[in-house]
């Protein structure tokens, strides 16, 4: 069997003298959930835009089980569009079981995928409803669904979670995991980074067109410098900001995040964190994808490219 894999091979996309995707490469593994994060205007939606058919690239190619992505391999991917692109005046049911045809579906199949996906995603009180008397949390649940309901090969979502309540992240999250269990490629956009974070296998940071770091969360923060968190609730406020070696990265009052240089004395933090009175957590910390986000992106942020891509 080949593999399953979806890739992006030096996609390139150029409005007039505007350089949407320079030389674009990741790649999506079968079974894999994999974050694609950026700021607006990065080149996300232009990137999944071209995997989909909807624009042309003009350079390099998007490569499904090893294969140059046809007409025929679109039909089996299911996407997710940032805008709503569902008919407002139908009907659930009847909208899914349309979108389930379009893609090939034999009628009594696609009435049952249907049936299951509003099920799958808490929607069976709202199936006889037209979309546009939805809210907007229904209305993704049924995008979600329209993705989903001609049993895709690929997901590709163009944030999936925007406008969602807690629970129903909680359900589309779970969604996604039981979907990319089955061995599917899930590649999503997101700009709830904690979320990312959080669901994610590997996650890949799009600047200006360019990718600038790919892999695990935990690999791409491998060489970050050494944080700490410190729990002195009797400190005084900005006890830390005169330490020499030491970034104060945040200081809520309660916990202070450090950021050391190189060769700077852990135990010398301590030290100063007892002086100003009792220490309830003193520990090393991990950045978050956030943080790591803010770095990359940024006009100083180093460029790391394709570690794992």
């Amino acid at each position: 069997m080949p593999d399953r894999a979806l890739e992006f091979d030096r996609v390139s996309k150029r409005y007039g003298d505007i350089v949407a995707l320079d030389a674009v490469s990741f790649e999506v593994r079968p079974g894999e959930l994999y974050g694609f994060v950026g700021s607006n205007g990065a080149g996300k939606t232009t990137a999944m835009r071209i995997a989909l058919g909807v624009l042309a690239a003009d350079g390099g190619e998007v490569r499904y089980a090893g294969s140059p992505v046809t007409h025929a391999t679109r039909t089996r991917i299911g996407y997710m569009p940032e805008e709503r692109g569902l008919y407002p005046k139908m009907k659930v049911l009847d909208q899914l079981v349309y979108l389930a045809e379009l893609h090939g579906l034999a009628p009594n199949e696609a009435h049952r995928n249907a049936e299951y996906w509003i099920g799958k995603l808490g929607l069976t009180e709202r199936r006889r409803d037209e979309v546009l008397k939805l809210s907007l949390g229904n209305q993704q649940r049924v995008q979600l669904a329209a993705a989903l309901v001609h049993d895709p090969a690929v997901l590709v979502l163009d944030e999936p979670f925007s406008g969602l309540d807690p629970l129903a992240v909680d359900v589309m999250s779970q969604v996604l995991r039981d979907k990319a269990s089955t061995g599917v490629p899930v590649v999503f956009s997101s700009h709830q980074l904690d979320l990312v974070e959080r669901l994610c296998d590997r996650v890949g940071i799009i600047r200006s067109g360019r990718m600038v770091a790919s892999g695990s969360v935990t690999e791409l923060t491998a060489d970050a410098a050494t944080q700490l968190s410190v729990r002195a609730p009797r400190a005084q406020p900005g006890w830390a900001a005169t330490l020499p070696w030491v970034r104060v990265v945040s200081d809520s009052g309660s916990e202070t995040v450090l950021e050391l240089e190189s060769g700077a004395d852990d135990q010398a933090v301590l030290a100063a964190a007892l002086a100003t009175g009792p220490v309830t957590e003193f520990s090393r910390r991990r950045p978050t994808l956030t943080e790591l986000f803010r770095n990359v992106v940024s006009d100083n942020g180093a460029e790391r490219e394709g570690a794992g891509a």
